[in-house]
């Protein structure tokens, strides 16, 4: 029989993380834990909702979280619980019993790999948050010089003119054969100017852009996966949809040129494994990214993106964003994401 019970944690940002949406000083996260009675051994797994991103960032999220635990306990098997209105709740649930299901004496290995024995890293995009220009190239150098071939810049925030400038100095010093830059838009443009402003992004060999748009526009946005001078992955325009036949539909309209997977947001990792089946029957590459996560749940998503073989740089680097994140294995060294088995996870806080 399982217990389950729930711990909340707020996580600190060391700086503070400005999208177009807004700024992040704190994020909220809940742990769920699941204990087993009958091999003795709890399984963990992290809820993570992003402020105004998120579907589940809703006033009844601690309820529900409350009832699924009550429901648990009252001997409702998980696979019954309804939770397609909560897809972090989903996520956090998935792991957890993978967790158990692995019961590898809280060391977080849900899928034992090349990864997690330490002889293998994950690629992984560095990440560049909005801020000033001299805070932004601070960023870039600093990824840089940690090794990373790929970065990724949030747009839409600052002065257009100040992003072209930056985007323009990245240039004059690496080719587009020594890094790759990924744009990140939040939705910032519309789709009036949206062409407009790519066309002037795309002066310096961008490899793609996400959600130019905001989500929900979907003529709008298979107008610009056609017409766009810089590939258009879908971020945004995934949270929410769970219907196959609806994921199905959205990217036939939409045939965007990437995709991209946060499970989190997207309700855990089978009902991403939907959206990359349907994504490769049409020709739709795809990478995964986390979604703010700390070290619990960015341990169980970079586990399982590292099973998928997919050779592209992924979006995995958010664990060093965090003041208070929990002691892990996780390390990054030379633009890729490590698991060290001889370091420890520091879980004495949950109180097993």
């Amino acid at each position: 029989m399982l217990h389950a019970r729930v711990i909340k944690h707020i996580l600190d940002f060391k700086e503070p993380a400005k999208t177009s949406r807004g700024t992040l000083v704190q994020k909220k996260t809940w742990y769920i834990l699941l204990h087993d009675y009958f091999i003795g051994y709890t399984g963990i797994g992290e809820c993570s909702i992003i402020p105004g991103l998120s579907i589940d960032d809703r006033s009844d999220y601690l309820q529900k979280l409350g009832e699924v635990c009550g429901e648990i306990n009252a001997g409702v098997p998980v696979e019954l619980l309804d939770l397609g209105e909560f897809p972090s709740i989903a996520f956090a649930l998935e792991v957890a019993l993978a967790d158990l299901a692995c019961n590898t004496e809280h060391q977080n290995i849900l899928f034992p790999s090349e990864f997690t024995k330490g002889k293998a890293g994950i690629p992984i995009n560095g990440l560049v948050w909005m801020g000033s220009r001299e805070y932004m190239e601070k960023q870039i150098k600093e990824k840089l010089k940690q090794g990373f071939d790929t970065i990724k810049l949030k747009v839409g925030a600052l002065d257009f003119e100040t992003e072209l400038d930056i985007l323009g100095n990245i240039r004059k010093q690496f080719a587009p054969a020594d890094i790759t830059i990924r744009l990140d838009a939040n939705g910032a443009f519309t789709p009036e100017n949206v062409i407009e402003k790519l066309t002037h992004f795309s002066d310096f060999s961008i490899h793609s852009i996400e959600q130019p748009i905001r989500q929900g526009q979907l003529a709008a946005m298979a107008n610009l996966c056609r017409t766009s001078p810089i590939p258009i992955a879908l971020d945004e325009e995934l949270i929410g949809i769970s219907d196959v036949a609806v994921k199905e539909d959205i990217l036939k309209i939409i045939q965007p040129q990437y995709i991209i997977l946060k499970p989190s947001l997207v309700g855990g990792f089978a009902a991403s494994v939907e959206w990359i089946t349907i994504a490769e029957e049409l020709g739709i590459a795809w990478w995964i990214t986390s979604a703010l996560e700390g070290n619990i749940g960015l341990n169980a998503i970079a586990q399982w993106t590292f099973a998928l073989n997919n050779p592209m740089p992924q979006g995995l680097g958010t664990g060093q964003i965090y003041a208070n994140n929990i002691d892990s294995p996780l390390t990054i060294s030379g633009g890729k994401l490590f698991y060290r088995p001889r370091k420890h996870w520091d879980l004495s806080f949950m109180e097993w």
